[in-house]
């Protein structure tokens, strides 16, 4: 989506493709630095651009930052006039760093992982809650792993199913 956002001239003409996002609080976006539309494998670095719709501010954590700072806040601008609604970019340096050239895509995941879990669902109504990820460790192997188990549930769950597809069609 933040990719359809930043190369669309007018974000309006993607409404009918998008979610409606009328009832929705908060939007999680990965961005990524890819700057040539025909190439669907492009960009070298992933951030993560989380939108409180209700708040109206757009938080975006780098874990090489400022590497996409300037693709989040043209995402932002597109994303403010899609929903209607002015948006304050609010870029947050102080969230967990990379070491390496190779850990932004695992920090995405991980980020957004925490920010819903163990923010935002915890949070209780009308409760302002502290976005930052300051001061918070990121294990990329371990994010690797927890990726890892996810994707295998998912293989099993697949393979779970087939094999009752299969026993359902030889019963009939």
């Amino acid at each position: 989506m933040s990719f359809m956002l930043g190369r669309t001239p007018d974000p309006l003409t993607l409404r009918e493709a998008l979610p409606n996002f009328s009832k929705t609080t908060h939007i999680f976006l990965p961005i990524n630095d890819c700057r040539n539309p025909s190439l669907a494998e492009g960009g070298s670095h992933w951030s993560l651009l989380v939108v409180s719709v209700v708040d109206g501010v757009a938080f975006h954590y780098d874990s090489l930052s400022p590497a996409n700072k300037d693709e989040a806040i043209a995402t932002t601008k597109k994303l403010s006039t899609l929903l209607g609604k002015d948006l304050q970019f609010l870029d947050l340096p102080d969230g967990p760093q990379q070491e390496n050239s190779s850990d932004c895509g695992v920090f995405v995941c991980v980020q957004m992982k925490h920010l819903l879990m163990k923010k935002l669902l915890l949070a209780h109504d009308k409760e302002k809650i502290n976005m930052s990820m300051g001061g918070k460790h990121l294990d990329a192997s371990h994010g690797r792993r927890e990726m890892l188990r996810v994707i295998e549930g998912f293989r099993r769950e697949g393979e779970r199913r087939r094999s009752y597809a299969r026993r359902l069609l030889r019963l009939s």
